[in-house]
């Protein structure tokens, strides 16, 4: 059917702009809005269909909004399943503050489903006739959506063969990888919150990206430190990356990027090292565009050869 395939619960409308200085109680005189198809699993099926992957996004949209998001992925030429659902798919809004180029973004928590609404998806994923060998699920889940759901959706997409990558927060990842998946990629913040620990140092962070493989959470950790780069953790390797020092734009979009990147390159049977360079790759060229337009294929190809990779 498709060698990856990715699940958005909770996809936006991304609405950005930017305007000199965000203040309070003040008109903020901004540009033309730019809109985009939003929300984790779809950013990443943008960003591997420009890489020239096999790839397919699961979402669950409804209204106006849904119909605009349906649209702008077919002018993407994005291959999509849509699960029509009754609420209004939500707005993401993000404002570029130009004099310090600071990103605020507002997020909505989406449309409330129904029982039926997300057992639709496990059921499109279980009707496939053959499993994709990578089910990428990333993004929030909405409202009334069960905290295990991403769990129930590992624990189905294990025993049909495919290798799940995922990418959340809070009680929903936790949950996740109780079930076990085969690649996390955690925040530092979103690992201090699962450990409880500070992780101030690199061994810290190591240590504690180790302990989820030894767990049986997850094979593979790979870490984002932002402008410090990244960290990728196996049971017996791991590897740092220096982030790369390009112009930044825009930050939105960056951490969809790596991860479709680095499952763009995992999906061609590159080695992680490799992967991981890719990944770094369109992380970085995601912060050269504004809004949430994510990383271009010639930059991702021009940067990844710039990646500094060394042993942690």
């Amino acid at each position: 059917m498709t060698d990856i395939l990715t699940v958005t619960m909770n996809p936006a409308l991304d609405v950005s702009t930017s305007t000199d200085k965000v203040m309070d109680t003040h008109k903020l005189r901004c540009t033309a809005p730019i809109f985009h198809p939003g929300g984790g699993g779809i950013n990443v099926a943008r960003v591997l269909h420009r890489l020239g992957g096999d790839c397919l996004a699961l979402y669950l949209a409804g209204g106006m909004n849904g119909q605009r998001l349906r649209q702008l992925l077919d002018q993407e030429q994005v291959r999509g399943h849509c699960i029509a659902i009754a609420g209004e798919t939500r707005e993401s809004f993000s404002a570029h503050e130009t004099s310090s180029g600071r990103d605020f973004r507002f997020v909505l928590p989406g449309p409330a489903l129904t029982p039926g609404e997300w057992q639709a998806g496990l059921d499109y994923i279980s009707a496939l006739g053959a499993s994709p060998p990578y089910l990428v699920a990333s993004g929030g889940l909405p409202p009334d959506v069960p905290e295990d759901f991403y769990a129930r959706l590992a624990r189905l997409a294990k025993a049909r063969g495919s290798r799940v990558v995922l990418d959340t927060s809070g009680p929903a990842l936790a949950a996740a990888l109780a079930e076990g998946v085969y690649l996390v990629k955690p925040s530092l913040r979103e690992l201090r919150e699962l450990t409880g620990h500070p992780l101030q140092t690199g061994p810290d962070q190591h240590a504690a990206a180790l302990q989820i493989i030894r767990s049986g959470q997850a094979q593979v950790v790979a870490l984002s430190l932002g402008e410090d780069g990244a960290l990728l953790v196996t049971a017996n390797r791991a590897l740092r990356a220096r982030s790369l020092p390009v112009p930044v734009a825009s930050s939105i979009g960056a951490g969809d990027s790596f991860v479709g990147g680095l499952v763009w390159a995992l999906s061609r049977h590159e080695t992680l090292e490799q992967a991981f360079r890719y990944g770094m790759a369109a992380g970085a060229a995601a912060l050269l565009a504004p809004g949430t337009a994510l990383c271009q294929a010639a930059d991702v190809e021009r940067l990844h050869r710039e990646v500094l990779i060394t042993p942690a």
